[in-house]
């Protein structure tokens, strides 16, 4: 069985200043990026909230299927995704270097049951990058959503350790997309 892919891009990006999503690595907004890579997989929706005026010009500038959800803060929207749709993957929208193997890797292994949190070995980031770090894993914005308890998926792209939350780490993802030609 396939699950929907939501994009979560309704956060209210208080360290960044401005909304993320519409903020453009190598010339793209990130939202755009990270959803040409998830269309790949199927079905693919963005949660949009009040929080993200921007983002919903975007989508609907660009014919992005959307959903706006409560935006009272991500636990409480992705309870709310999941009510309302059922199991699902979710995919951070300020990813800019996630592939769509990556995405394929923690659909693959979901089972519809258990959560799985996608994660990096600390071995695996680099150096200059400061993800949330928990049991010796680098925390990434991709998952799979479910009811029944919750373990990690390990991913191999180290490029997933960069979620853009600062201007300091958006002037890092243009350079690097630079290197990468994305």
């Amino acid at each position: 069985m396939s699950y929907p892919v939501f994009i979560l891009a309704g956060g209210r990006s208080t360290r960044m200043g401005k909304e993320k999503p519409v903020l453009k690595v190598g010339r793209k907004p990130m939202l755009l990026r990270v959803y040409e890579e998830a269309l790949v997989m199927g079905e693919t929706i963005v949660a949009l909230s009040k929080n993200t005026p921007k983002a919903k010009e975007l989508c609907l500038r660009e014919g992005v299927p959307f959903v706006e959800t409560p935006g009272r803060g991500y636990v409480e929207d992705v309870m709310w995704l999941l009510q309302e749709f059922g199991p699902f993957v979710s995919v951070s929208a300020d990813l800019p270097f996630l592939k769509a193997s990556d995405i394929s890797s923690i659909a693959k292994a979901f089972d519809g049951r258990v959560s799985l949190t996608g994660v990096l070995p600390l071995e695996k980031v680099p150096q200059d990058l400061k993800p949330v770090a928990y049991r010796g894993y680098a925390i990434v914005g991709l998952n799979a959503v479910a009811l029944e308890g919750e373990r990690f998926f390990e991913l191999s792209n180290s490029l997933l350790a960069l979620n853009v939350n600062t201007p300091e780490e958006l002037k890092l993802a243009n350079r690097i997309a630079k290197l990468v030609g994305r």
